[in-house]
């Protein structure tokens, strides 16, 4: 499967870690010499399986060179999924009116984000699913990213986090575009969640028996499409870059990787 992918670039920083890197956008962070969304371009524009690359982000994503790898730049929109839509619509009017079977969502914060990773992930995506998600146990990442604090959701079948790829059917989510606003808008409300969710999924989350299983079938009922968290990912997909600790320890990891390789390690 060839797909077109869509890269959300509106995430801010702010406070101290944006005086001492110098930027308030992610993607614009620089890891070992390039900015993130350059790495990110790069390992995507290197793969036969990827064909248009759309960014959607801010003047300062617009104006870097780093903007130049992609296909278009879009200006960001009032929200999360209104990027991705804003991709989508681009994607569709560029093809013929038509949507493309599958297309790519990818995160422009993944400093270790590689060719492999995103390969392996497509790869064990379901055919018949409308929304594909990498799940990440949480031995598999502490294994590649020791000592490194992130949050894991605690199920009755393991310790998850969620990597930041997802493979999508840009029709059908096109489709139940107000179903997916709605579940973004109600992330910040307590209330407005256990409504959606119901109480019965709550207090099996509280007290952890929660499966995958169980969330997939939730989520497919609440967005009006087949959801689909697919496991065994490599942890590259779920390292993400959202505050100052996180980034400092991105490049400690690539100044060990160089310092390993001049030893001859």
């Amino acid at each position: 499967m060839k797909v077109d992918v869509i890269l959300p670039a509106g995430g801010r920083i702010t406070d101290r870690f944006a005086v001492e890197t110098g930027v308030t956008v992610k993607a614009l962070l620089t890891v070992d010499g390039l900015t993130v969304l350059q790495r990110t371009l790069h390992t995507l524009r290197s793969s036969e399986r990827v064909n248009r690359c759309v960014v959607i982000g801010p003047n300062e994503v617009a104006s870097h060179p780093a903007a130049s790898l992609a296909d278009a730049v879009l200006p960001e929109g009032d929200s999360g999924p209104d990027n991705i839509f804003r991709g989508i619509q681009w994607l569709m009017d560029t093809n013929g009116g038509q949507h493309a079977e599958r297309v790519m969502v990818v995160t422009t914060d993944l400093p270790f984000l590689s060719l492999e990773a995103v390969h392996s992930f497509m790869d064990a995506c379901p055919l018949d699913a409308d929304i594909c998600g990498p799940l990440v146990h949480r031995d598999q990442f502490e294994s590649k990213f020791p000592n490194c604090r992130t949050e894991y959701v605690r199920l009755r079948d393991g310790e998850w986090t969620m990597g930041c790829a997802f493979l999508i059917n840009p029709a059908v989510i096109s489709a139940n575009r107000h179903r997916v606003n709605e579940v973004f808008a109600a992330r910040k409300s307590q209330l407005r969640m256990a409504r959606m969710l119901g109480l019965g999924f709550i207090m099996r989350f509280l007290t952890h028996t929660l499966t995958v299983d169980r969330i997939q079938q939730r989520c497919s009922e609440i967005l009006g499409c087949s959801v689909c968290g697919v496991h065994n990912n490599a942890p590259e997909l779920a390292y993400d870059i959202d505050d100052q600790d996180e980034y400092f320890y991105a490049l400690k990891m690539y100044r060990d990787h160089l310092n390993a390789k001049k030893d001859g390690v």
